[in-house]
């Protein structure tokens, strides 16, 4: 359901914040509140190694069955390098959740916001 609405004019002049400071404001939200960054940085460790894995054993079968025809080279080297990278990416997130969650109970925030508690003794 669409609800009407009017934006009304600018009060005064224009705005003073420039690219920066919205994207700033827009990444310290982001930031501050979730742990999606963290969470997307954890499950694509664990997919890529997964996938570095499954590539690195579909290689060594071909490489077993091909002997002879098969190219060796930097294949294996890369597969190597992807792994490594993977497991790296994958140790990243799981450090940043650590350090997000020993933020969370540093900050005490409150679990809600109370504006007003109604039959409740002061």
């Amino acid at each position: 359901k669409e609800i009407p609405y009017e934006q009304p004019q600018r009060r005064a002049g224009k705005t003073s914040n420039n690219f920066y400071k919205l994207y700033d404001a827009a990444m310290l939200s982001f930031t501050a509140y979730t742990k999606v960054g963290l969470r997307l940085a954890t499950f694509a460790g664990i997919i890529l190694s997964g996938l570095s894995m499954v590539i690195a054993v579909i290689y060594l079968i071909m490489k077993l069955l091909y002997w002879d025809r098969f190219p060796a080279g930097m294949a294996p080297i890369l597969i190597g390098m992807l792994f490594l990278g993977s497991i790296q990416i994958f140790f990243i997130g799981l450090v940043g959740e650590y350090i997000m969650t020993i933020n969370q109970r540093v900050m005490n925030r409150p679990l809600v916001v109370e504006e007003e508690r109604i039959n409740f003794e002061e």
